[in-house]
């Protein structure tokens, strides 16, 4: 169900197919890709046909209905057995977004309450469902939790890479709390970060917040420190990878940067996930294995190559932002202001 500042959905179930918005083409293309298989979503995960993290969760927990589905069709004996190497296949697709393994873990719960004898589809069709339903409700909660901490009246805010209802179920988490403070007055203007090299702040928060009448500005992220020096942002306002116990943040590459520059600026900086993206096994940030993309990613540009011919390319996608610059983690369980690792094991207790 979609209503004011929330008319976007990148996932969605129909007709017994997982529809995936194909987020490589936007903006100038509005095409949805549909899978039957589970090897299909596995590799639209791995292309970026699908990203953010909590849309990568409940795009593979579709991925197991359709895996059982499949695997029930040829042997409803061994289900169980044939669905392993599918599971694992959704699992190496993408390395650091913890939401994936929350959503398999989830998934692997429901399927061991499924008698033997049973088709397992109907089951883990609806915890799928329920799995993205939670989310939207999820990132609804969040909007209200982090539009409430801004008190500094009608402000700028910038936000970095996509964490939008393009990276969730719908409505999004750091493009919530955006949504949430604008529909309540307190956001004057939204900058976005072009966020290279895949550019999801240009072609993808750009769009997503323009379809819901929200202006938004672009910048460079090399002009995010002449931005923040002018004074009128207040937050920098962003999703999350991954969360580790002590507050530490894995987000798009980029993010550390602009925390360090917000907090020598003044202005504050707010994380916005649930708590499926804290990863309470990991210790802190150092333990969080950042993903590296190919080297074409940063020697092109829309298959146009744009390096000097013979040069190299680093391309790490995420970034760990220590939890010392990190003002308030926003969950829909909560609010932790200045996390550590004493404050973040009490949210998760509760939770």
């Amino acid at each position: 169900m979609t209503g004011q500042f929330d008319t976007v959905r990148a996932v969605s179930w129909k007709d017994d197919v997982l529809h995936l918005l194909d987020q490589r083409l936007l903006p100038q293309q509005i095409k949805d890709n549909s899978y039957n298989d589970a090897q299909g979503v596995a590799r639209a995960i791995t292309d970026m046909v699908v990203r953010g993290a909590p849309a990568i969760g409940i795009a593979a927990a579709f991925g197991v209905v359709l895996a059982a589905r499949d695997c029930y069709a040829r042997s409803p004996a061994d289900w169980r057995t044939a669905i392993e190497a599918d599971l694992e296949l959704l699992a190496q697709s993408r390395p650091t977004a913890v939401n994936l393994f929350w959503a398999l873990k989830q998934m692997r719960a429901v399927m061991a309450t499924i008698r033997d004898d049973a088709d397992p589809v109907p089951t883990l069709l609806q915890a799928a469902q329920t799995i993205h339903d939670d989310d939207i409700a999820a990132n609804r909660s969040m909007g209200e939790l982090g539009a409430a901490l801004m008190d500094d009246g009608p402000c700028a805010v910038l936000t970095h890479c996509n964490a939008g209802a393009l990276a969730t179920g719908g409505y999004g988490t750091a493009l919530g709390v955006i949504r949430s403070a604008w529909a309540a007055g307190k956001i004057k203007q939204v900058y976005a970060d072009e966020t290279r090299p895949w550019l999801q702040g240009a072609r993808l928060t750009a769009w997503e917040l323009l379809q819901d009448n929200i202006p938004v500005t672009l910048v460079v992220e090399g002009a995010a420190a002449h931005l923040l020096k002018q004074g009128e942002v207040k937050w920098l306002i962003v999703g999350s990878d991954r969360i580790a116990a002590n507050g530490d943040v894995a987000n798009k590459i980029g993010t550390c940067t602009a925390a360090i520059v917000a907090r020598h600026y003044g202005a504050r900086v707010m994380v916005v996930a649930p708590t499926s993206t804290i990863d309470m096994g990991t210790a802190s940030g150092e333990e969080i294995p950042i993903e590296s993309r190919e080297e074409q990613e940063l020697l092109a540009c829309g298959g146009r190559v744009v390096a000097a011919t013979g040069a190299t390319a680093w391309n790490p996608v995420f970034d760990v932002t220590p939890a010392a610059l990190v003002d308030a983690i926003v969950t829909e369980k909560g609010v932790v202001e200045q996390p550590n690792a004493e404050k973040m094991s009490a949210l998760m207790a509760g939770a």
